[in-house]
């Protein structure tokens, strides 16, 4: 999940005044969004509804606006006071990320456009039976799993397992002191699942492409990047590991250091898929407020069109069976 601290407050603001009316900012139409687009299909795995309260409509318009021909839509899991969300600080991933049913509704009644994925809160009780539910229900993703857990807990292996009697992939959020705990040790999961398909994303996922970032507390890190960190590790190494270059900390990392970013993104080309995970209503480069736009301009300016059909179309069709 993105920090938009910057434009959130402002856009309540305006949402509650009545300032921000649909097609006021994104001119859109609802017959556009069902005729096929003219240029080169992208897919976004990583999107939410009612994400910081943006209206079903505002999300349609800035996957539109973004060029995104097809969108996978994480939903959050039911809401609940445990360790695992910090006694409901996490719920609704932080950030009032729509639950399971409403994410399947939507995903149902915009079929050609979107599809789904399947969460629940990893020490909830009914936790396997809600997200085989959804799984049943033709869900394509297990997550985006967001909860104060360790990545080793039986809890966790018990949806690692579902993910691997249902053949698909599980999407992490990994952030030091808040999220799935223990990334150092995560080889451990994917050497016990080799067959199961794990996507890393967030703060600590993207910090720890560089070997020398030391102090897990910074999220955001700047400057040059030394190549060998564990997440290039686990990317070269493993070949149920994958990316998500999704958010402000995928943004960061490549532009942090662009001479950088474009080796990595060569390097691991058949391991990268784009995301876009921006609250933003705009889904514009000129807006200065979407990362998910930012994102795709920075794969287009650092990769070859071969990468960059893999990063933005190929390689979620392939992991998604989309």
């Amino acid at each position: 999940m993105s920090k938009l601290s910057r434009s959130n407050s402002r856009r309540r603001f305006l949402a509650q005044t009545g300032v921000l009316a649909l097609g006021s900012v994104v001119p859109f139409d609802l017959k556009r969004h069902n005729e096929p687009l003219k240029k080169e299909p992208v897919i976004d795995i990583h999107q939410h509804i009612h994400y910081h309260a943006r209206t079903d409509e505002q999300m349609i318009a800035h996957q539109v606006a973004m060029g995104v021909s097809l969108s996978v839509l994480l939903p959050s899991g039911r809401p609940v006071n445990s360790a695992a969300t910090h006694q409901g600080v996490s719920n609704g991933l932080q950030a009032q990320v729509g639950g399971n049913a409403e994410t399947y509704l939507f995903a149902k009644e915009h079929k050609k456009n979107y599809r789904f994925g399947a969460c629940a809160v990893p020490d909830a009780p009914d936790a396997v039976y809600e997200i085989e539910k959804y799984l049943k229900l033709g869900a394509v993703v297990i997550g985006e799993l967001k909860f104060g857990v360790e990545c080793d807990a039986p809890e966790m292996h018990k949806i690692y397992q579902l993910a691997r009697h249902y053949d698909v992939p599980v999407l992490m959020h990994w952030q030091h002191g808040m999220y799935n705990y223990g990334f150092d040790r995560f080889y451990k999961i994917l050497e016990q699942y080799p067959r199961v398909n794990f996507i890393g994303h967030a703060q600590t996922w993207w910090a720890n492409i560089d070997k020398d970032h030391r102090d897990q507390s910074v999220l955001y890190p700047k400057g040059a990047v030394s190549p060998g960190g564990i997440t290039d590790r686990y990317l070269s190494d493993y070949a149920n590991m994958y990316g998500d270059l999704s958010a402000g900390s995928g943004l960061n990392a490549l532009t942090r250091d662009p001479e950088h970013a474009k080796s990595f993104l060569e390097k691991h080309k058949d391991k990268l898929v784009y995301g876009s995970d921006c609250a933003d209503i705009y889904g514009t480069v000129a807006s200065g407020e979407c990362s998910g736009a930012d994102d795709i301009k920075a794969i287009r300016d650092f990769c070859s069109k071969d990468t960059q059909r893999k990063l933005l179309y190929e390689n979620a069709k392939k992991l998604f069976k989309l």
